[in-house]
């Protein structure tokens, strides 16, 4: 009976297509199960059901208090920022002040020399003149200026000698963003959100203990599959199909009767299926390339498909 010697250790000087397999080269995929993906009903932050959600103008739902306790942080965050910031602005002001002081005395110095006529006039414009003050191995203040000099010296080989490199701290931006979407969030641009649960009658057909929404419309359940849209203006979730039936033509909600614009429909944002087909970045890749006569893959990270 022949046998595959090609899925076998075999004493080839290349590895065969079984071998390369087996360890992993080429483009590896695997379909996401359920629990990779975020459910639509599951905050962004903490990943947990809603409780008392909020919708950002980008669709992205929160529970209320993760997104109170996240945009506080984030006003800490920038207050403790602004208060380095200044700190860092009036220290430089006053060694911009510093340094004036001692030009003026210098120049003072330099005056009262050149009217004693005890020591030849040194210029800044003809003379290098380093930070400490030396003026050349001629100058006679040579001696005070090696002792302060020697006092402040710097030498990256002695630990308590290492000079420190100085941290400048950048203006920091006074807006909160969305956690999940990089954009500006304010706290008054969130609008709460209501999902219609299932009838008694809808539980008992489905006979699942989870709490299960539906479109108060069409009455279909709501999955991961849907695209939802939720009402700015009132809050309640519709499917996307009656959203463009009936919201966007009526231009009236179809629970509440409360008036809404096409701006006021806000696509909510979903974790997606495990289908690569559904959604953004659903399917992630990585490329392996075999090292010479190792036998060990260099690993390298690919761009995700969709």
């Amino acid at each position: 009976m022949p046998q595959r010697h090609s899925k076998n250790n075999n004493d080839l000087a290349f590895f065969t297509y079984e071998e390369k397999r087996k360890l992993g080269y080429g483009t590896q995929r695997e379909r996401l199960g359920k629990d990779s993906i975020k459910p639509f009903d599951a905050c962004c932050l903490c990943l947990k059901p809603l409780v008392d959600p909020l919708c950002c103008q980008k669709g992205h739902v929160f529970c209320k208090e993760c997104i109170l306790e996240c945009l506080l942080a984030q006003k800490k965050d920038i207050k403790r920022k602004l208060a380095a910031h200044a700190a860092q602005q009036k220290q430089e002001k006053e060694e911009e002040e510093e340094k004036l002081m001692l030009q003026k005395a210098r120049e003072l110095d330099a005056f009262d020399q050149q009217n004693h006529g005890a020591v030849p006039q040194y210029s800044d414009r003809s003379q290098v003149c380093d930070k400490n003050g030396f003026h050349g191995a001629n100058s006679v203040r040579v001696t005070s200026y090696e002792e302060e000099a020697l006092r402040n010296m710097k030498a990256f080989w002695l630990p308590s000698a290492t000079p420190d490199a100085p941290v400048k701290v950048e203006a920091p931006s006074t807006d909160t963003i969305c956690p999940e979407g990089k954009e500006k969030l304010k706290l008054k641009s969130l609008f709460p959100i209501y999902f219609t649960e299932e009838s008694n009658e809808q539980k008992n057909k489905s006979k699942g203990l989870e709490i299960s929404y539906v479109c108060p419309s069409c009455k279909v359940t709501l999955t991961n599959t849907l695209s939802l849209v939720a009402v700015s203006t009132c809050g309640h979730v519709f499917c996307k199909k009656c959203s463009d039936k009936f919201l966007a033509a009526d231009k009236v909600c179809l629970v509440c009767n409360k008036g809404c614009k096409e701006r006021n429909l806000v696509c909510l944002e979903k974790g997606g299926t495990g289908f690569s087909g559904h959604g953004n970045h659903l399917e992630a890749t990585e490329f392996k390339h075999l090292g010479s006569g190792s036998g060990l893959g260099l690993w390298k990270p690919a761009a995700t498909k969709s």
